[in-house]
């Protein structure tokens, strides 16, 4: 039958939730084998895992769903971009950790209705070799956030000297990475600490669980973040730019804090963020598809 037209939210939970499982039991069969890893990069890993995850996650979409977008971090942009419904799927977040077999990996799968995530599913990673363990996280837009279908909740901390923060870095050691080696610092100096896992799918779904209060980073793609944005902000997260603008996933940075202490953490980021501006760095949305029409609440 036709998919065009409005889906039912929770229908569209249930296929995300049917695909991000087919992407890990892809991820699990070789997590404690050898992997035959490639570069993207100097230092940017893609594994033969991250196209299988990527194939199984897309073929349950393109069953369910024959003329949805979909917009996958190895493949790019297929289906029809003219559908107000676009899929972002990233088969293996954090495929450094996965490739070291440090527990800190994901596949993350959401759909975008005109831009704004309204379904997704994030599969975490925990444990070790040996010993993996699988923890699921969910959300559908104004129905909470969950983990192996428990209600789940960001923290009440308030102040940023008891706080437990995230962060992340791309692969390119830009101005962009520079401004949050500096921040690392300064908040480093600040709270009880800075983590820095490597998944950012992973960091957002700790903030909706309430064991890390706060989390920022700049040059994320749709795929890394439209899942964990709807997880966090479901289970009660405030999410903005790191300038406090407005958020979308096609947002060149993301900070997404409990409510007490976003505007402390946002006091800081924003001053880097608006001085990368003022030296010329791009700054505007990116990853958008041709075609694909967003609402102007999501831009």
């Amino acid at each position: 039958a036709s998919t065009t037209g409005p889906v039912a939210f929770e229908h569209l939970l249930e296929v995300a939730e049917r695909a991000a499982k087919a992407g890990a039991a892809v991820v699990s069969e070789r997590v404690d084998k050898p992997r035959n890893i490639e570069f993207k990069g100097a230092t940017d890993l893609v594994t033969d895992t991250d196209k299988a995850s990527e194939d199984a996650v897309l073929s349950v979409l393109r069953t369910a769903f024959p003329d949805h977008a979909l917009l996958g971090e190895e493949g790019g942009i297929s289906g029809d971009t003219g559908s107000e419904y676009l899929w972002c799927v990233d088969p293996l977040d954090g495929t450094t950790n996965f490739a070291h077999g440090y527990p800190s990996f994901a596949v993350s799968v959401a759909v975008l209705q005109k831009g704004d995530p309204v379904a997704g599913v994030v599969v975490e990673f925990a444990g070790g070799p040996g010993s993996w363990v699988t923890k699921t996280y969910t959300a559908a837009k104004g129905k909470g956030a969950f983990l192996n279908g428990s209600p789940i909740s960001v923290s009440r901390c308030k102040d940023v000297n008891l706080s437990l923060l995230v962060t992340g870095f791309g692969y390119e050691h830009d101005e962009a990475w520079a401004a949050n080696i500096e921040l690392f610092k300064e908040f480093t100096d600040e709270s009880r600490g800075v983590r820095r896992l490597g998944a950012a799918a992973v960091d957002l779904c700790h903030v909706a669980l309430g064991i890390v209060d706060g989390y920022w980073e700049f040059r994320l793609k749709p795929w890394d973040m439209a899942a964990g944005v709807l997880i966090a902000r479901e289970a009660g997260a405030k999410i903005t730019t790191m300038d406090g603008q407005p958020f979308t996933v096609f947002s060149r940075s993301v900070l997404a804090a409990n409510d007490g202490i976003h505007p402390a953490i946002l006091e800081k980021t924003q001053v880097k963020t608006e001085g990368l501006m003022k030296s010329g760095i791009d700054m505007s949305p990116w990853f958008l598809p041709d075609g694909y029409q967003v609402s102007d609440i999501s831009l």
